[in-house]
């Protein structure tokens, strides 16, 4: 038996990483919200990349926080746009 066969794939910390920051961009000011959205961005898509290989899931986690990173900005946008004209 081949020891690589019997150990499970798993989540990849880029993958992690891309969904937690996407999810605290929301939670942030346009600033730090925009910030958070670039991180899950660039983390998401290494994490993409390192879920190509066999031995490392969370090619649909990444794909989720490239996602929630593009939402991320769009609202920082709109955050920052509420804050500059006071609405």
């Amino acid at each position: 038996m081949n020891p690589d066969e019997s150990k499970k794939a798993a989540f990849s910390i880029p993958s992690i990483i891309s969904v937690v920051a996407a999810v605290f961009s929301f939670k942030m000011g346009a600033f730090f919200g925009l910030v958070l959205a670039g991180v899950a961005i660039v983390f998401g898509l290494i994490g993409i990349l390192l879920s190509l290989s066999p031995h490392k899931r969370g090619g649909v986690f990444s794909f989720m926080g490239i996602v929630g990173g593009a939402i991320g900005v769009v609202a920082a946008i709109i955050k920052a746009i509420i804050w500059i004209f006071g609405l």
